[in-house]
């Protein structure tokens, strides 16, 4: 048995061709994990060949829009077609505050499509399971079944409370998925020996003295500079670093080899995949 990680997503809130919104999928066996559900996530899994009633359990990194708007696609999705699988309910795991309350009310918006469609078909109304939970500077296990547990800790994505980032254990070894935060000792500690690190990657060293006395220059304050994120790659000892949330999104293969020049100036080594929709590394 091997684990699967793929990137569902790829992109940032404006809108690039080919890239999905924020979102990575970690398959072990029968266990099917998704981590963000950014724009066009439920497309993304049906092209990696997932149904939505094949999906264990999602978990939710922060509230920013393009890591949540393809939620309630998701749950609805699923809903929709559960007389066929019956499945029920997603378990949503996320943590406590903006997001937890974005959860509870994302379905308010299609009280009316729920009710017509209860009429028809649907025996009961979507009903989410939330599974919100708080989180500090120490990893902590929120999750486990069949032989995978994730653990959740703490990042740096401020002013954005309540962001984490994950850690996912199957026997086949360890996958982190940041989530949107600057470089911090937080995902380091995490990603220890990781086989596989998927990060959020924002070229700010090259592009500081562009964005200067720009909103940019707020925005890439908070996510991961290239340079510092291949530093902390090799000193985890990462043996595998995805770069997604790519800011800026590169146009084309050029574009890419920038952001793999940044790492690599950053000292780490690895296997590098600067990273595009549907693109996936295996464990085991």
């Amino acid at each position: 048995m091997t684990t699967t990680v793929t990137l569902t997503g790829t992109g940032v809130p404006i809108p690039s061709p080919g890239r999905a919104g924020a979102g990575v999928l970690v398959r072990h066996g029968t266990t099917v994990l998704q981590f963000d559900a950014g724009r066009g996530t439920v497309l993304r899994l049906a092209e990696a060949g997932v149904g939505l009633h094949e999906v264990t359990a999602l978990f939710v990194t922060h509230v920013h829009s393009d890591h949540v708007i393809g939620l309630p696609d998701l749950v609805m999705g699923r809903w929709i077609q559960d007389h066929v699988w019956r499945t029920g309910p997603l378990d949503l795991h996320l943590p406590e505050g903006e997001a937890a309350g974005f959860a509870a009310r994302m379905l308010d918006p299609y009280a009316a499509d729920i009710a017509l469609r209860m009429e028809h078909v649907q025996e009961a109304p979507p009903e989410p399971r939330l599974h919100a939970f708080a989180c500090g500077s120490e990893p902590r296990e929120i999750w486990s079944r069949d032989g995978v547990t994730v653990e959740a800790v703490a990042v740096h994505h401020e002013p954005v409370p309540d962001a984490v980032a994950y850690r996912v254990r199957t026997p086949d070894g360890t996958v982190v998925i940041s989530g949107d935060t600057r470089v911090c000792d937080e995902v380091e500690e995490l990603s220890q020996n990781a086989d596989v690190l998927v990060h959020e990657a924002c070229r700010t060293t090259a592009l500081h003295a562009a964005v200067a006395g720009t909103p940019f220059e707020k925005i890439f304050s908070y996510h991961a500079d290239t340079v510092a994120l291949g530093g902390l790659a090799k000193r985890a000892d990462v043996r595998h670093l995805m770069l997604t949330h790519l800011i800026p999104a590169p146009g084309d293969a050029a574009g890419e080899r920038e952001f793999a020049h940044d790492v690599r100036l950053g000292g780490y080594e690895g296997v590098l995949t600067v990273g595009r929709d549907l693109m996936t590394a295996t464990i085991g």
